[in-house]
């Protein structure tokens, strides 16, 4: 059995308390009012673009000039007035985005972490659904990478009842008066609604969170059981979990990020954000079977494993990679402005993370991982590991934050702190977990073959 060091439990703490002051940091420095936000922006553009004086009057002017701005004084009064109201919209916009800048960090971070530990969830029921013979020395790994769901789904929950009751505008569409003046959110009012969209939330969670719970009990079960009775329980489970999984996580991702972009649709967008955290998760099983490795344990995973894990890896970001191309290239081509907008707003605004993803997530693994024996180095699957995160989270944080704060992002103190937190909370929970049963299911009718498995 694994125990948890003392030197990972502190630096899990270190990251947690480092990353909550962060966030702290973050919502305190977020402006209160409108009064700050013209500060701030009176700011930013002095000593930039001056206008140009036109009040002085030239030694030629003209008694035509004079009773020109006599006439124009008639519409002075309703010009300003004008001006005014729209000066104090952007005002309220600019607020608004700047307000959003701590809650989108926190909900990036929280969701990517949550998601992560969902795509492990489900490679884990694929695992035992298609009968794999290769991966059962992997399947405490698995469930204790797991076991972060349901820490990760309470966080994630009252976020959005927060966003419900109205403590940020991450959502646009839970805001009455912007539905009451916009007729295309507002026909999608049947569908997207708090009541509606909270409940379909906490389906999926605890959804998810039991199949999680009663694999993991049914695993540990069948070490103990003189049959395969609980094997074939987990064998069943999984086939309906997938079911689920694959309904539940396509309408997951409409409601938890596409509806961020109320005006836009993608018909696959599911897939795509689906192979995302899969790969994310993928690689996370990689990186914890590797530091395990290091440290003594899992005797029987040897390099034969940790290169199916790797093929995995550079597989599924070429399935990303896929999906990213088909759905750029064709809202792109059609130019269709009420899609096209989508990423023109990223490209324009998001120039550098909506193609460094691409680098990340593409182009690094696809030419390292190509080559078969480095599948098998180590250090070469840490490498690209956690590029391939950063390059996912980079890929999150392009799906939600132009919605939320538009041209006002940064990645600064709130964004690293609220990955510092999840990524400590992230580590105290699956190291904690693994510390729980014994790393090797022993009971598996596949562990033999497992055990021996090379190629």
């Amino acid at each position: 059995m694994y125990t948890f060091s003392n030197k990972l439990k502190t630096f899990s703490f270190i990251l947690m308390a480092v990353g909550l002051l962060g966030i702290g940091y973050g919502f305190l420095n977020a402006p209160k009012d409108i009064q700050e936000v013209e500060h701030l922006l009176a700011a930013e553009s002095h000593g930039g673009h001056g206008e140009a004086t036109h009040g002085e009057a030239t030694h030629g002017e003209s008694k035509s000039s004079e009773d020109a701005h006599v006439g124009a004084a008639e519409h002075t009064t309703a010009h300003d007035v004008k001006e005014a109201a729209e000066h104090q919209e952007h005002l309220n916009h600019v607020l608004h985005q700047l307000q959003n800048k701590p809650w989108a960090a926190l909900y990036v971070a929280c969701i990517f972490f949550l998601l992560l530990s969902m795509g492990v969830l489900a490679f884990y029921a694929i695992q035992q659904v298609a009968q794999a013979g290769w991966s059962p020395v992997l399947f405490r790994v698995m469930q204790g990478l797991t076991a972060y769901l349901p820490v990760g789904s309470v966080i994630f929950f009252v976020i959005l009842i927060m966003c419900g009751l109205h403590f940020n505008h991450l959502f646009i569409w839970l805001d009455p008066e912007v539905v009451a003046h916009d007729k295309l959110i507002a026909n999608k009012a049947g569908y997207l609604n708090f009541p509606f969209w909270i409940i379909r939330a906490a389906i999926f969670l605890i959804g998810w969170n039991l199949y999680r719970y009663y694999s993991a009990k049914n695993c540990l079960a069948q070490d103990a059981s003189n049959d395969d009775s609980y094997y074939k329980k987990n064998f069943n489970i999984s086939a309906g979990f997938l079911v689920f999984f694959i309904v539940t996580e396509s309408i997951m991702s409409w409601d938890w990020i596409m509806s961020i972009d109320p005006h836009w649709f993608s018909t696959l967008f599911g897939w795509y954000v689906f192979a995302s955290f899969f790969v994310s998760g993928i690689t996370a099983i990689a990186l914890v079977t590797v530091y395990l490795k290091s440290r003594g344990f899992l005797e029987h995973v040897n390099t034969s494993h940790i290169h199916d894990l790797a093929k995995f890896m550079f597989g599924i970001s070429v399935f990303w990679t896929y999906l990213w191309f088909s759905q750029f290239m064709l809202i792109w081509y059609a130019n269709i402005p009420e899609e096209v907008t989508y990423f023109i707003t990223r490209i324009q605004l998001y120039n550098l993370p909506f193609f460094g993803a691409v680098v990340m997530n593409f182009l690094f693994p696809l030419l390292i991982l190509m080559h078969s024996d480095f599948k098998r180095i180590t250090w070469v699957i840490c490498m690209v590991g956690v590029v391939i995160l950063v390059g996912h989270y980079l890929d999150f944080f392009n799906m939600i934050m132009p919605g939320t704060v538009g041209d006002r992002w940064f990645i600064g103190i709130p964004e690293i702190a609220s990955v510092l937190f999840f990524l400590g909370l992230f580590i105290y929970s699956v190291f904690t977990a693994l510390t729980k049963a014994p790393l090797l299911p022993k009971r598996n009718p596949f562990i033999e073959e497992s055990k021996h498995f090379h190629y």
